[in-house]
């Protein structure tokens, strides 16, 4: 007799596939050839960026202090670190990040997420109830495919050189007449992933006000969540101070997500949330206990150290190091790409370029992708079965473009480039073969 298979929710049904971007990650690094293949679609961080010794003095501290950090090696709270949090209050104060004060900062609480910024990320999707997610297009492809599979659906609005398009966002939310009632939440990044368009501080005070009223014409409180993953990596110094979304809020309906990972080390899986008190945090609080408390104690113990001890000149290390990288690689597309390029953001902040090419696809399966994952059946471009040639991989655009969207056609022609992970030289190599990739699309 052969039996059914197991039931699944709604939600495991639609995760029994990987998603696009995760099916083609996962194949062009099954096969990784270190020092011969180029990663530049990953979004790691630069390893030369993580301060290995001050983690090691960071921890040794940790533990030779139980006074102060306690039972750093056993389960820790829902809620977080104390210390952790303290350290992240007065990071935030002593350092003006998005024009904190001790006042606002007191009117909020700070939650750590059990694993990293993404952990809360799922955690919100849990807790309210699914309906329809406003956000930016180009969109995080990661966190918005999750949602969909949860069962949100999500309402990408265009972004221009300031960010999320204000004037077509009221008109998009016109536009569902009845259905403004199913908005389930607005999400923005701050600095957004993939473009590294940088939200201007007049559209952030205007998506406050924007969602404050919707929240009045609906007669309930809509959250508003600034993904703020990016902001200490702001590296020109041309660009204005960052204003928080936290100053603009009368009804508390603003929350910010950020994260450690990008100024100290991925792996300490520090993400925290900052926001007002409310059922919703309490949720939230909840659903961190529901999944095995916080992040583990001992590394937001080490976080909290790093941040009081040294977290300023780490900061600027990093900032300086991903300037450097950003004028070079700016300087190869313009050489070895420039005449194909007709769009590019990036460069100011985090560490992506996002290229629209002019008349050249780069979608999966395109001439341009199949070149540089030598996929083309051309043993002159791929190389030998056993001795492939160095493969390319990029993020493309129609992976960070919504299908139902304004942008899914122009997303054809776009990739996300990370000049984070890997070095210059490379990231130099990897450039060239895409020169090289536009003139075989072109044949």
């Amino acid at each position: 007799m052969n039996l059914a298979d197991f039931l699944l929710s709604g939600y495991g049904s639609a995760s029994t596939s990987p998603a696009p971007i995760n099916r083609m990650m996962a194949a062009f690094t099954e096969d990784f050839r270190q020092d011969t293949d180029i990663n530049l679609g990953v979004g790691y961080v630069n390893e030369r960026t993580i301060p290995r010794e001050l983690i090691l003095e960071a921890m040794r501290a940790v533990l030779s202090h139980p006074a102060k950090y306690k039972l750093a090696l056993n389960y820790g709270g829902s809620r977080g670190s104390q210390n952790l949090i303290d350290s992240i209050k007065n990071f935030h104060i002593e350092n003006a990040i998005g024009g904190l004060t001790q006042e606002i900062i007191a009117k909020n609480e700070i939650i750590i997420g059990p694993n990293g910024a993404t952990s809360l990320l799922e955690g919100i999707a849990h807790v309210l109830q699914p309906g329809i997610v406003i956000t930016s297009d180009p969109m995080y492809y990661i966190y918005c495919d999750f949602l969909q599979r949860q069962g949100f659906d999500v309402l990408a609005v265009p972004e221009d050189e300031n960010g999320i398009r204000t004037g077509l966002l009221r008109d998009k939310i016109s536009g569902l007449g009845s259905r403004k009632n199913e908005i389930a939440f607005f999400y923005v990044v701050t600095i957004n992933n993939p473009t590294s368009t940088i939200l201007s501080n007049e559209r952030r005070a205007e998506l406050v006000q924007i969602v404050t009223e919707l929240s009045h014409t609906e007669c309930r409180k809509i959250p508003l969540i600034f993904d703020i993953a990016y902001e200490n990596l702001v590296h020109d110094p041309a660009v204005p101070p960052l204003e928080s979304g936290l100053l603009y809020d009368e009804q508390g309906l603003v929350y910010e997500i950020g994260t450690l990972s990008k100024i100290l080390a991925p792996a300490l899986r520090i993400g925290y949330m900052i926001g007002p008190n409310s059922p919703f945090l309490n949720a939230m609080i909840q659903k961190t206990s529901d999944v095995g408390f916080s992040a583990p104690l001992i590394t937001q113990e080490i976080a909290s150290y790093l941040l009081d001890h040294h977290v300023q000149r780490q900061i600027e290390r990093v900032n300086h190091g991903y300037r450097e990288k950003a004028r070079e690689v700016k300087k190869c597309i313009d050489e070895q790409l420039g005449a194909v390029v007709s769009a590019c953001s990036g460069g100011k902040a985090g560490f992506y370029y996002y290229l629209t090419l002019d008349g050249i696809q780069t979608t999966e399966g395109s001439a341009f992708f199949k070149y540089l994952s030598r996929t083309t059946g051309d043993v002159a471009v791929d190389g030998p079965a056993t001795n492939k040639n160095p493969r390319v991989n990029y993020v493309p655009g129609q992976f960070c473009c919504h299908p139902q969207g304004d942008l899914v056609e122009r997303g054809k022609r776009q990739l996300r480039v990370s000049y984070g992970f890997e070095e210059l030289g490379r990231i130099r190599d990897a450039i060239g073969f895409m020169g090289d990739a536009v003139n075989y699309a072109r044949r």
